[in-house]
């Protein structure tokens, strides 16, 4: 007597396999995935807080200095303050600190016009910040991460 289903066995173990092997490709792209954006959404939070630093130390220098305008403002962005966080959580990224001095008038328009002198300071946090700082407006890479926050006195 012949048996007709020989092989069979060995064609279900290998296509058994090769769904196995699917699902475990799938399993590893979707936690690298996730791991990506994981550190890309850590990446955008450590540097909203190294903009956060960066408006705190512009506020310290305008309220500690006692003068109309310690910032120097206006202040464009090739021209301002820029520098590099402590060796900490936020080594990795710099901070560029511009300010502006906006016209007269844009708030109430009269004789006692509160707006008057006011300030507008712009922190500008980045992990890999071009020749004038940041932004990197250059050649970014693919894990460039920048927050911008303003302020305004």
């Amino acid at each position: 007597m012949i048996r007709r289903s020989s092989g069979v066995a060995l064609v279900t173990a290998i296509f058994l396999l090769v769904v196995l092997s699917g699902l475990a490709v799938a399993v590893v792209s979707l936690t690298t995935s996730q791991q990506s954006a994981a550190t890309q959404d850590e990446q955008g939070a450590r540097a909203y807080q190294a903009a956060r630093a960066g408006i705190e130390w512009a506020l310290f220098v305008h309220l500690r200095s006692g003068t109309a305008n310690p910032l120097g403002c206006p202040r464009a962005q090739a021209n301002g303050h820029t520098f590099a966080l402590p060796a900490q959580s936020l080594s990795a990224f710099t901070v560029t600190v511009t300010c502006t001095q906006p016209a007269d008038g844009y708030g109430n328009v009269g004789q006692a016009d509160p707006t008057a002198g006011g300030i507008k300071i712009t922190a500008t946090a980045c992990n890999q910040p071009g020749p004038d700082g940041c932004p990197n407006s250059v050649a970014p890479g693919p894990d460039y991460v920048q927050r911008v926050i303003d302020a305004q006195l």
